[in-house]
């Protein structure tokens, strides 16, 4: 089973990103919950190639909802 590693970042809050693990790739308009936040990935790309099943992303999010 591949495990795609993600490191984001959110634009334009004080929510400082971080590494998830997920199940597949991250695609630009698709939303994710992290904690209570939900973010909307606005690009996302390979940092260097697989290796094995461990793909290596990162992300740039934005925040669309959050549970305050």
């Amino acid at each position: 089973m591949a495990v795609w590693k993600v490191s984001y970042v959110v634009k334009e809050s004080s929510q400082a990103g971080g590494i998830i693990n997920l199940d597949h790739a991250l695609k630009p308009g698709e939303f994710i919950d992290i904690g209570r936040y939900k973010l909307e990935v606005l690009e996302a790309f390979e940092l260097i190639p697989p290796r094995g099943e461990f793909h290596y992303v990162h992300a740039t999010c934005k925040v669309v909802e959050t549970d305050e």
